[in-house]
């Protein structure tokens, strides 16, 4: 059965046009004009996944995120004309799963669209604790707060992304690719080298801290957060 996609876009057209290369790709469209009108076809259709424009009439992209995050883990990526990083951090807070900055191709845009559905699929259980806690370390995704040792450490969103998703499935390997997928999604100014940089950071934040969990190099593979069994 083919995802049901909701564009919530006040250009009509950025969103004709998302419309016509979504459904080409074999995808359900349908488009609301604001975010009032996005929020109520939210709540008829349930749409697989929405993309929401943050700037808008009647309610921003902000408000409507907010709304569906207190009723569903539905994924949302949003589409912003501000490349500011304050902007990109207020989406991850209010539960944006994805942005991307306009103006945009449009094959950016599907392989965001695949790749978010794709790490979403098969989750109809309930959605993943947005906080972990391990010996002298919390992660909290919701409040964007790393604490280490019983202090509020600063970290930078992509650092605490990456945390996260080693520390969500302690003891597995992933390779620096699967880490850019996910993590990163599809960017095509980010290399490899760009994991190598972060993990460096975080064990600058991290380490000697605890003995019951490390971030751990696997040689010729990735990283992993290894925990102490």
């Amino acid at each position: 059965m083919a995802h049901t996609v909701l564009v919530v876009e006040d250009d009509r057209n950025i969103a004709g046009l998302l419309q016509m290369y979504l459904e080409k790709e074999g995808y359900k469209v349908e488009i609301a004009y604001d975010g009032g009108e996005g929020l109520a076809k939210y709540r008829a259709i349930r749409p697989d996944l929405v993309l929401l424009d943050v700037m808008m009439p009647v309610m921003d992209g902000w408000g409507v995120c907010k709304a569906i995050r207190a009723e569903a883990q539905t994924p949302i990526i949003m589409l912003t004309a501000k490349g500011e990083t304050d902007d990109k951090v207020n989406g991850l807070k209010v539960g944006a799963d994805d942005y991307i900055t306009k103006p945009f191709e449009m094959r950016e845009v599907l392989a965001r669209v695949e790749a978010v559905l794709r790490r979403s699929s098969g989750t109809a259980a309930p959605a993943k604790a947005r906080r972990l806690n391990f010996d002298k370390l919390t992660i909290d995704m919701d409040a964007f707060e790393l604490t280490v040792d019983g202090k509020k450490v600063d970290t930078p969103p992509k650092e605490m992304e990456l945390l996260f998703y080693l520390a969500s499935t302690p003891n597995r390997v992933y390779t620096r690719n699967q880490l850019l997928d996910e993590v990163w999604g599809f960017d095509c100014y980010v290399d490899s080298r760009t994991v190598d940089v972060h993990v460096k950071r975080l064990r600058e934040k991290l380490e000697g801290v605890s003995e019951s969990w490390c971030l751990k190099t696997v040689w010729g593979v990735g990283y992993k957060f290894e925990v102490v069994q």
